[in-house]
């Protein structure tokens, strides 16, 4: 072929860019469009060559062709066109401007890329797996130089010569009777090797072998023997990959070792999950041990079983890291895998990362934000979830030592291993507490941990840090935020001193101080946070960064909060569509960005706009997170407030009749939500005038509330207002006073007279009291209540 072939009168071949045994990829001019391509072309076989192969060969080429063009997906390269000519198969696609993981990898001269990066990926990846495994296709062959980086820093998987749609069992016995290796050993599945049946799961294996390379720079089983490597896959537990580097995150290198389990059930069970704990991850402390995986020496003998037939001759081909392209003789199928992408002398940009500090703990992301009150004032707050610690002498003593840590070390003596690693256990035990909202039961995990991680590390060690951070955490998920925030404080200290009041882990603790101090109230306390701590992060990380963006999603929410709904909708709206451009529409963090938007657009009487946003949300979590997720259900909610406010009463009760059925099956009849959900039906069996229901469904919900949560527990107060609003309708003024004045002197004991919540209830007092002709003592109520109102930010809906 030579620079000037026009394939088909339209595909100009410009210059070679990628060449393997089989095949080549071309640079060309699409000149119809006028746009530049990638076109790749297999080479014709010769006479001497086997006819199976050849058969074999094309069948894998036309089926590349028609796999890819079916899959239409931000992380798939895109299919523009596929033919012969003159006795050439040819397939157009997308020129991608970026280097495969194997190329950066190189770059990099076998170091591991930064862990933002590899979150980043993994988290592309997970997502374009997911997409591609929900459209029935398996790759079978992901392997680093099989998956772009582009300068913009979306990731796109490409060579899907030996997909095959699920169903297609036949095609792995006619590809493997030919004696072609169906993967590349170094990221080959169990049950690749033993020739057995091969699922979605087999992709996640070898997403694991990736993972595990461009985390610690060497691939799993990293031996010169390709039968040894193979073995390896199929029968030894690989080397922790913090083994090979301390500074990773434990929740990374569980996912890993997860993906990387010998037997297909015990790893995740799609890509989905894998994008989801990811995303959970990063609401964790980044500096959280794990304990480490047994030793191929501790691990049981296993029975020795015969590699198939087809391994036989088979080289280790090229990985990622290590020798070049050129030192492994050639694989067969290698040509069917060339690099795509037109070669680059420069390094490309740095992308914009989807990871670091973990961010707005709305339940999207792991630990659930602040729980929405049932006046309807919900709009995914976030916190910030620090990387780490808050070390605080508020946080009670700590819990009876364990057995195995009862005897203090020998003065000088390193911390024993095996202690470190029990500690390690019970961290994560907490962590685990906490994800299920368990968080008094995490708390004393917490705080009893990082006792002895101080007694054993020392107070500033990492380790005893991020326990101490997530002891505050759990107070502040526990209503305790004033012990919360002296946490916080005393760790942001800590931090700053030992490592720089710019580093990530100090701007999270700060971030967080901001938002307990938005719970105790604070919130003009709580903006001057913010701004700091948005203006170091821009400084130091980007205005696009993620860690950026979830600083001004919390800016935005409290900027509601302090009554400027105008400013809150703007910024929010920023916000989520910046993370759309970064992250991508349907990320978690997006959609919790776009459901803030929504709440603005509340505040400020937009309700037909909210209705729609909340719609969309609503829809993108249910086929993003599934229809039970927490996060689908709380968009539902918001659906039935706009609707409510928009005056269609009777599409919103149907719609809370079916939200407290679905709450009820998956968190139980008594779980908040599951009686705000009930609140929310009474309030507009109410506005569609059928008081003496709403009456009896008020006080059922009031009763339970309080059995639950408490007397004064601000959904409690809600629902006993909302009882007095249903004996007034129904014209039993003295009962609805009873009511009114409780509310009122439990929110006055519990906010202080000047809270706008404590106004209003002497508000519904006074109105009351009018109605019973009681006219001096309602004005007497008015004008103390003037005297004390002050601006802040509105009641809620």
């Amino acid at each position: 072929m030579g620079d000037s072939r026009l394939i088909q009168g339209r595909y100009r071949l410009l210059d070679r860019i990628g060449r393997g045994g089989m095949g080549e990829v071309w640079r060309a001019r699409d000149e119809s469009l006028g746009r530049q391509v990638a076109v790749k072309c297999l080479k014709p076989l010769g006479p001497q060559q086997d006819p199976a192969l050849t058969r074999v060969v094309r069948e894998r080429f036309r089926r590349e062709a028609r796999v890819a063009a079916a899959l239409q997906h931000r992380g798939v390269t895109v299919v523009h066109d596929f033919g012969e000519s003159d006795g050439v198969l040819f397939l157009v696609m997308e020129l991608l401007q970026g280097r495969d993981l194997s190329k950066l990898l190189e770059d990099k001269r076998g170091h591991p890329l930064p862990v933002p990066d590899v979150l980043d990926i993994a988290g592309q990846v997970a997502a374009a797996l997911a997409y591609t495994h929900r459209q029935g296709i398996v790759h079978r062959d992901l392997k680093p130089a099989n998956i772009v980086r582009l300068t913009d820093g979306t990731v796109k998987i490409c060579d899907f010569g030996i997909a095959r749609p699920g169903h297609d069992i036949g095609l792995t016995s006619r590809l493997t009777g030919t004696g072609i290796a169906m993967g590349t050993p170094h990221y080959m599945s169990p049950e690749q090797i033993g020739g057995d049946e091969v699922d979605q799961r087999s992709d996640l294996y070898s997403l694991g072998c990736v993972l595990y390379e461009i985390a610690t720079g060497v691939p799993p089983f990293d031996l010169g023997d390709p039968w040894a490597i193979l073995v390896g896959h199929r029968d030894t537990p690989p080397r922790p990959p913090r083994g090979h580097r301390a500074d990773l995150p434990a929740y990374l290198e569980r996912i890993i070792l997860d993906l990387l389990a010998k037997r297909p059930e015990q790893r995740p069970h799609d890509a989905r999950e894998v994008g989801r704990r990811i995303d959970l991850g990063r609401t964790t402390p980044a500096y959280v041990p794990t304990v480490v995986t047994p030793s191929p020496a501790l691990a049981p003998p296993r029975r020795e079983q015969r590699l198939p037939s087809w391994t036989r001759g088979m080289t280790t081909g090229h990985k990622a890291t290590g020798a070049a392209p050129h030192a492994t003789p050639p694989d067969p199928s290698a040509g069917l895998t060339a690099h795509w992408i037109r070669p680059r002398t420069d390094a490309p940009g740095p992308a914009a990362s989807v990871t670091g500090a973990p961010g707005p703990a709305a339940s999207v992301t792991g630990a659930p934000g602040p729980a929405s009150s049932a006046t309807g004032v919900s709009g995914a707050a976030s916190s910030a979830t620090g990387v780490s610690g808050a070390a605080s002498s508020s946080l009670g003593a700590p819990g009876p030592p364990s057995s195995l840590t009862d005897a203090p070390a020998p003065p000088g003596a390193p911390p024993d291993p095996a202690l470190l690693r029990a500690l390690a256990g019970r961290h994560n035990a907490g962590l685990g507490l906490g994800r299920l909202g368990r968080w008094a039961e995490a708390g004393e995990v917490h705080r009893a941990v990082a006792a002895e991680r101080e007694r054993l590390l020392g107070p500033d060690h990492p380790d005893t840090l991020a326990s101490r951070h997530e002891a505050a955490f759990s107070l502040s998920r526990t209503g305790r935020a004033a012990d919360a925030l002296r946490a916080y404080k005393h760790v942001a200290a800590a931090r700053t001193r030992l490592l720089g009041a710019d580093h990530p882990d100090t701007l999270a603790a700060r971030q967080e101080m901001a938002y307990v101090l938005g719970q105790l109230g604070r919130h003009s306390d709580a903006h001057q946070v913010y701004l700091s701590v948005l203006a170091d992060r821009e400084r130091t990380m980007g205005a696009d960064h993620p860690d950026t963006l979830r600083c001004r999603h919390n800016l935005a929410f409290n900027l509601s909060r302090l009554g400027r709904p105008e400013d809150s909708y703007r910024m929010a709206r920023e916000v989520a569509e910046a993370r759309a451009r970064v992250l991508g529409p349907h990320h978690p963090d997006t959609l919790v960005t776009r459901y803030e938007v929504a709440y603005a657009l509340g505040q400020l009487g937009r309700w037909a706009e909210a209705l729609h946003t909340y719609r969309e949300v609503a829809e993108a979590r249910a086929h993003a997170l599934g229809p039970d997720h927490p996060d689908t259900l709380a968009a539902r909610y918001e659906t039935g407030i706009s609707l409510g406010r928009l005056g269609r009463s009777a599409e919103a009760l149907q719609l809370y009749r079916d939200l407290v059925e679905d709450r009820a099956r998956v968190h139980g009849p008594t779980h908040p939500e599951t009686l705000r959900a009930r609140h929310g039906l009474g309030v507009n069996l109410g506005r569609l005038g059928r008081w003496e229901e709403a009456l009896a469904e008020s006080r059922d919900v009031c009763a339970l509330r309080e059995r639950v949560l408490g007397p004064d527990h601000p959904d409690t107060l809600v629902s006993r207002r909302e009882v007095a609003v249903g004996l007034g309708w129904l014209g039993r003024w003295a009962d609805a006073l009873t009511e009114y004045r409780r509310v009122a002197m439990a929110r006055e004991r519990v906010l202080g007279p000047g809270h706008p919540d404590t106004l209003a209830s002497r508000t519904d007092e006074a109105h009351c009291l009018e109605q019973l002709g009681r006219a001096a003592e309602a004005a007497d109520l008015y004008r103390r209540a003037a005297a004390l109102r002050r601006p802040g930010p509105a009641e809620g809906r």
